[in-house]
């Protein structure tokens, strides 16, 4: 059996930062105006000479500007931060507050304070990756138990009944009536 090469890895955080990797095409600007190959460039950041030749492409169409970071991808978020405070301090004040008939926050209810708070609607689909990754807000479930509960009734239940109910793998082997079976043989 061979060993696979392996490549280090930047940590996971270090990936996804945005200022880091403005900062690596910044460092390999000042290697392209040194005259320093791709090759050797890829070799210093730790990065593929694909990444680096596109890199220069944009470095020479644009100069150091090009390698400058546009901002994070995708779509601007429709809630502002200001918003996203109004929405919190909203939620915080309770379900009922905003005249629902119990305190249980559902995404379609925490959709309608949204849009009642701020004019801005979002689907009860959306509100659930704003609440976790805007707000950090995280899943609750609600403990509940009937208040007619008999725990020792429950105890009773399982330690005589269930016993009695449950099939045993003795029942479950009980001879069969079918013709085809080993036991008809």
């Amino acid at each position: 059996m061979h060993a696979m090469a392996t490549r280090d890895r930047k940590p996971a955080a270090e990936r996804r930062n945005r200022q880091v990797f403005e900062e690596r095409r910044l460092h390999a600007a000042d290697l392209f105006e040194q005259g320093i190959h791709q090759a050797e460039v890829a070799r210093r950041l730790g990065v593929s000479r694909q990444t680096v030749s596109r890199w220069q492409g944009h470095w020479r169409d644009h100069g150091t500007e090009g390698l400058r970071s546009l901002g994070p991808p995708g779509r601007a978020p429709k809630l502002s931060v200001a918003q996203l405070d109004l929405v919190e301090r909203a939620l915080l004040r309770g379900a009922k507050a905003h005249g629902f008939d119990t305190e249980l926050w559902t995404l379609g209810r925490i959709a309608e304070v949204i849009w009642r708070t701020t004019g801005v609607r979002h689907h009860p689909a959306q509100v659930w990756r704003l609440l976790r990754q805007r707000m950090g807000w995280s899943l609750q479930r609600p403990a509940r138990r009937a208040s007619e509960r008999d725990e020792e009734a429950i105890r009773q239940w399982v330690a005589v009944d269930w016993p009695r109910i449950k099939k045993t793998p003795d029942a479950a082997r009980q001879p069969s009536s079918s013709s085809t079976s080993r036991a008809s043989r």
